[in-house]
């Protein structure tokens, strides 16, 4: 049985998520703020994470920050009443796999659970990779090229490893928003097209004239090692 952690001070939601998921044959571990929700992290991880964004303590971006650093791959899923769009992107960039907003459909919950799950299992491991003069170590979440250390965020990290189970595979947008940001509403696909030109920025030895991260017209990108 898949184990849950959900970071959420509102007991009243534990209940509802608690006859949701074990009904469902999930169990669970709650904890009411971030502080307790790291240390239950750390103690025993889980297959996946609810994790509220207001919370006593230690706040919800700062708890993903840090279960990040630890698990780059554990798949985190945030629930919130905040809807403005630049929460949403925010919350992405620092790794974030998914975002519900309440009051939340418990169907639709669910579905998400189960389609990062999904992902998540299906990821081929891929711990280490290296392409041209690049490497990059997916466990420590290090990227360095020509020997030296190259800051990426988390996205990026997420994009690499996606493209490096993927090779010269031509990948639509929608496909890399829907299996790298695990967001079916994102905003714009353009989203896409942003981290794309940075890649090629920090990775690429001409990035007007990528010969990795390579532009399919009218579809998407396909990733040449």
């Amino acid at each position: 049985m898949e184990k849950l952690l959900i970071i959420e001070d509102d007991r009243s939601i534990h209940k509802a998520l608690k006859q949701l998921f074990e009904a469902e044959g999930y169990t669970l571990e709650f904890a009411t703020d971030g502080a307790a929700g790291l240390a239950a992290f750390k103690a025993a991880p889980p297959a996946l994470v609810l994790l509220d964004l207001k919370l006593p303590q230690v706040p919800g971006r700062e708890v993903c920050k840090e279960i990040r650093k630890v698990a780059p791959s554990l798949p985190i899923i945030i629930l919130s009443a905040a809807t403005e769009e630049l929460d949403k992107v925010l919350l992405l960039e620092l790794g974030a796999d998914d975002y519900v907003t309440k009051p939340f459909s418990p169907k639709e919950l669910l579905a998400r659970v189960r389609a990062t799950l999904r992902r998540s299992q299906r990821a081929v491991a891929l711990d280490q990779f290296a392409f041209d003069d690049v490497s990059i170590d997916f466990s420590k979440m290090e990227l360095k090229r020509s020997g030296k250390l190259v800051e990426m965020t988390p996205q990026e990290f997420k994009i690499l490893k996606y493209f490096g189970q993927n090779p010269e595979r031509v990948i639509s947008r929608d496909q890399l928003l829907n299996e790298v940001w695990g967001y079916n509403c994102y905003p714009t696909t353009r989203t896409v097209d942003n981290h794309i030109l940075k890649l090629r920025q920090k990775l690429e030895k001409d990035p007007e004239q990528p010969t990795h991260f390579r532009t399919v017209h009218g579809v998407g990108y396909k990733f040449v090692p």
